[in-house]
C-alpha cells in the first residue's frame, strides 16, 4: 500500500511511532521507583545505635583520626567510613547526609541488577531482577542506613555482573573490572569473600578462562592478605551481641529479613508466608519447566553456588569457632539470591504465568517497604523523639540508658558524654530510659529523688526523677538503678563536676 496515497494511515503510523516507548523504558521506571522509596522518607527515622556511633564516635575532622577511629572501634573494612567523612566534610553529619551514600548505592543497585539479570537469561529475567531489588525491604532498609551494607549491596552485585560477563566473554579488561568490584566489595565488607570465593572457583575451573582469570585472582588475594591485619587490629570488636543470640533464631531470621525485611518480624509468620508463597509457587513452576532444556541448568547454578557459598560459608565457621553470623552480614548474598529467583519465575517456559507471578511478589515486597514508612513498630528505635521530650535540663542532671540508646543520646542531645566508672557526680535531676518495657514497681533511684515524670515513645520509654537538693551519686550507683535489667550507661552534660 502506498502510504502517501492515504494520508489517515500515514497519521496513525505518525502517532504510533510517537507514542511507542524506548525499550529502556521499564529499567527508567524501575530505577524512579527506587529512587522515590528510598529518598523520598530518608529522615523519616531516627539514627539507631549503629548509625549514631559514627558521628559520635568514628568520624573526626581528621582523616587520620577517623582511620585510627574505624581500627578501635569497628569491625568493617574502610571504604564506607572514608565515604562517610568525605560526605560529612561537605553535608555534615545529619540524617539525610549521612544517608545518603547508601540510598544512591540502594538506587545505583537497580540497574546493576537489570544487568544481572540480563546477563543470566535476557530481558525477561532483567526486568524480574530490577523490580525485586527496587522493592524488596531488605534492600530499601540497608538503602536508608548510614552503614555499610547498602555499600555492600552494590559493590557485590557489580562483582557479580563483571563476573557474569568475565565468564562469558574472558577478555582482560572483563578481567580487570572483576578484580577491581570485587576489591571494592571487600574493602565494603569482609563477607564479600564468601561470594567471591565460587566466582574464583568457576574461573579457575573452566579452561578458557582459566589462564585470563589469573592476574585477576591474584588481584583479589593480594586485596584480601592487605585487609587481614586490620582484621586482626579490629579484632571481632563489639560483636559479642552475636553469640548471644541464639544460633536457631539468627538461621530462622535469615528467611525472615529477605521476606519481611530487617524489622518485619512483628509482622508474624503469616505475612512472611504470604510472601513467601508466590516465590515458592514461581520456584515450582520456573523449574519444572527448565527440565525440558537440561542445559539451562548453568543459568541457575551460576547464581545458586554464589548465593550459596555467601550464605552457607558463614553458617559453617560457626563450628569452627569463627562465629559471625549476623543475618544482616549476609545482605550481599541476597542479591545473587535475587537473580536465582528472577531467572527461574520468569523462565520462558513459564509465559505470562511466570511475568505474573514476579509481578505478584514485586508487588508484595513493595507492600512490607510501604508499611515499614507508616508503622513505627516496623521502624528504628525513635530516640530522636525521646530525646527531644528530655531535653529541659542543663546542669545537675544525669541520663541513664541502655547501651544501644548511649551513643542516639549522644548525637540528638550534643554535649553528652559518658560518665566514667569509678567517677561521681552532684545530681538533683535522674532521668533513666530503656528500649523495653520497664521494670515495675520503679522506685526512686535514691534518697531524696521522687518520680517527676514519664515519657514514652514508639516504646522507648523515660522516667524523670528530681531532688530539691543535689546529691552525690557513683556511676555504679547510677547505672545500677536503670529501669530495665539491660547493660548501662550513664551520661552527663559537658561541664559538669565530676569527682574520681
Amino acid at each position: 500500500m502506498n502510504v502517501a496515497a492515504h494520508p489517515a494511515a500515514a497519521r496513525t503510523s505518525t502517532a504510533s511511532t510517537a507514542l511507542r516507548l524506548p525499550r529502556w523504558w521499564p529499567l527508567a521506571a524501575l530505577t524512579l521507583v527506587a529512587a522515590v522509596l528510598r529518598l523520598s522518607t530518608l529522615d523519616l527515622q531516627s539514627f539507631w545505635f549503629d548509625e549514631a556511633f559514627t558521628p559520635v564516635h568514628v568520624l573526626h575532622p581528621s582523616l587520620w583520626a577517623t582511620l585510627r577511629g574505624i581500627v578501635r572501634t569497628e569491625n568493617t573494612p574502610p571504604l564506607w567510613y572514608l565515604l562517610a567523612w568525605a560526605d560529612s566534610r561537605v553535608l555534615g553529619t545529619g540524617e539525610v547526609a549521612l544517608r545518603l551514600p547508601a540510598a544512591l548505592a540502594g538506587i545505583a543497585a537497580v540497574p546493576v541488577a537489570w544487568a544481572i539479570g540480563r546477563e543470566l537469561a535476557g530481558r525477561r529475567a532483567a526486568l524480574a531482577c530490577a523490580a525485586l531489588v527496587a522493592v524488596n525491604p531488605l534492600f530499601v532498609w540497608y538503602s536508608q542506613e548510614a552503614r555499610a551494607y547498602g555499600l555492600f549491596v552494590l559493590t557485590a552485585a557489580l562483582a557479580m555482573l563483571c563476573f557474569l560477563r568475565a565468564q562469558r566473554e574472558p577478555t582482560r579488561g572483563r578481567m580487570a573490572a572483576l578484580a577491581l568490584t570485587g576489591s571494592l566489595a571487600m574493602l565494603s565488607h569482609y563477607f564479600a569473600v564468601f561470594l567471591l570465593i565460587p566466582m574464583v572457583l568457576w574461573l579457575l575451573w573452566e579452561r578458557r578462562t582459566r589462564m585470563p582469570a589469573l592476574p585477576a585472582v591474584a588481584t583479589l588475594t593480594l586485596v584480601g592478605a592487605a585487609l587481614v591485619p586490620l582484621v586482626l587490629a579490629q579484632g571481632g570488636q563489639s560483636t559479642q551481641w552475636i553469640g548471644e543470640w541464639a544460633l536457631s533464631e539468627r538461621l530462622q531470621a535469615i528467611p525472615q529479613y529477605y521476606l519481611t525485611g530487617y524489622s518485619g518480624g512483628p509482622l508474624g509468620h503469616k505475612v512472611e508466608l504470604l510472601v513467601a508463597l508466590p516465590i515458592l509457587a514461581g520456584l515450582g513452576l520456573g523449574l519444572w519447566r527448565m527440565r525440558e532444556r537440561p542445559q539451562s541448568l548453568r543459568t541457575v547454578l551460576l547464581p545458586l553456588s554464589i548465593a550459596a557459598c555467601g550464605v552457607l560459608i558463614p553458617i559453617l565457621l560457626v563450628g569452627f569457632g569463627a562465629d559471625y553470623l549476623a543475618p544482616r552480614n549476609l545482605v550481599g548474598a541476597m542479591i545473587p539470591l535475587t537473580a536465582l529467583i528472577a531467572v527461574v519465575v520468569v523462565w520462558p517456559g513459564t509465559g505470562r504465568t511466570g511475568i505474573a507471578i514476579a509481578a505478584v511478589i514485586a508487588i508484595a515486597f513493595l507492600a512490607v517497604s510501604i508499611d515499614v514508612d507508616l508503622k513505627a513498630n516496623l521502624q528504628r528505635e525513635n530516640w530522636r523523639d525521646l530525646a527531644a521530650d528530655i531535653d529541659h535540663a542543663a546542669g545537675g542532671r544525669v541520663i541513664t540508658t541502655v547501651e544501644f540508646g548511649s551513643a542516639p543520646l549522644e548525637y540528638y542531645l550534643p554535649g553528652l558524654h559518658p560518665l566514667r566508672e569509678g567517677d561521681s557526680v552532684m545530681v538533683s535531676e535522674i532521668d533513666e530510659t530503656a528500649n523495653e518495657a520497664p521494670r515495675a514497681p520503679t522506685p526512686p533511684p535514691a534518697p531524696g529523688f521522687r518520680l517527676a515524670g514519664l515519657v514514652t515513645v514508639d516504646g522507648l520509654t523515660a522516667y524523670r526523677f528530681v531532688s530539691r537538693a543535689p546529691v552525690r551519686l557513683s556511676q555504679a550507683a547510677l547505672i545500677a538503678h536503670l529501669i530495665t535489667h539491660a547493660k548501662a550507661e550513664a551520661l552527663i552534660s559537658s561541664g559538669t563536676r565530676v569527682s574520681s
